[in-house]
């Protein structure tokens, strides 16, 4: 059998911090709560649900939508949130089209360990633009995955946007 390794995913998961009596903190609700925009990387804010960039991201722009209640599943959201998270990535893909002009999105959310999630006790939503070509194979051989763009950047032209 064949493996493929992304090294760039356990730099992602190392990065959850410990609390004080060692329990595991939820980095997407300490982003909220934080209330520093620029420093989370903190696009919008909805009533029930906010936007950031992934930290480590498989494309510029790589965006996640979180409801702020700290759920685990997708039958756990209201049918509040559920509206708002669409509606949010409805504004995000249109945003990502006036700002970056990708050729197409995947979208989706890994629900679950065993589903890929790095943080499986806090459902979000992924919003990955792509361009023809954007996988290539540095990543394959060098360990190293390519964006094009700062991600600070990226965050100031969306808040603009």
């Amino acid at each position: 059998m064949e493996r493929l390794f992304s090294p760039w995913r356990s730099k992602y998961i190392e990065s959850f911090s410990k609390s004080k009596d060692g329990i595991e903190e939820c980095i997407l609700c300490t982003a909220y709560q934080d209330r520093n925009d620029e420093e989370r990387l903190i696009v919008a804010r909805g009533k029930l649900c906010f936007v950031l960039m992934n930290l480590y991201p498989y494309n510029s722009g790589h965006l996640m939508v979180v409801p702020y209640r700290h759920v685990p599943s997708f039958m756990d959201l209201s049918d509040d949130e559920m509206i708002e998270i669409m509606g949010l990535i409805r504004t995000m893909i249109n945003k990502l089209q006036s700002v970056s002009h990708p050729e197409g999105f995947n979208i989706g959310s890994n629900i679950g360990r065993a589903a890929g999630a790095g943080i499986d006790q806090h459902i979000h939503f992924h919003i990955v633009p792509r361009w023809s070509g954007d996988t290539n194979f540095i990543p394959v051989l060098s360990d190293t995955k390519v964006i094009s763009e700062d991600m600070k950047i990226t965050w100031k032209k969306l808040k603009e946007a």
